[in-house]
């Protein structure tokens, strides 16, 4: 017959336990442990990630900042934090204020701009649209 060992009942588990994850809001930490195509799997089964930052935010995000991107994820820093959206999930920063507005600390920085890279002040979006080279990528 053939000489494939498939076990079906073994897919069909890997496939539940993929998809039973999928839209939720995974809380984790980056600091280099985790394998870059966790995060992007993750993020392409429709999950959110919120990561604490532990290290050099563009050297840990290097790994997995660009594939996030060209599946038109976003990604933004946060006060500490990276999030990671998926397609089709938009983080909206209109309750954040205008820093240079008196909604916070005058650090320059602008949360509705859509510019800047990976990396930034307190709240930097990196979005899909920029040159293909981004601070994540050159590390």
């Amino acid at each position: 017959m053939s000489d494939w060992d498939l076990d079906l009942r073994d897919a069909e588990a890997k496939m539940d336990e993929a998809f039973a994850a999928a839209g939720d809001v995974v809380l984790g930490v980056l600091d280099g442990t985790t394998d870059p195509e966790e995060w992007v799997r993750s993020v392409d089964y429709g999950n959110t990630l919120v990561l604490s930052i532990e290290g050099d935010l563009n050297e840990l995000a290097a790994g997995f900042a660009r594939d996030v991107k060209d599946m038109d994820g976003e990604l933004m820093h946060f006060r500490g934090f990276l999030v990671v959206t998926p397609p089709g999930v938009s983080i909206d920063t209109d309750r954040l204020g205008d820093s240079r507005d008196g909604g916070g600390p005058d650090d320059g920085s602008d949360a509705r701009d859509g510019g800047g890279s990976v990396d930034g002040g307190d709240t930097e979006r990196a979005d899909a649209d920029e040159p293909d080279e981004t601070d994540a990528d050159r590390d």
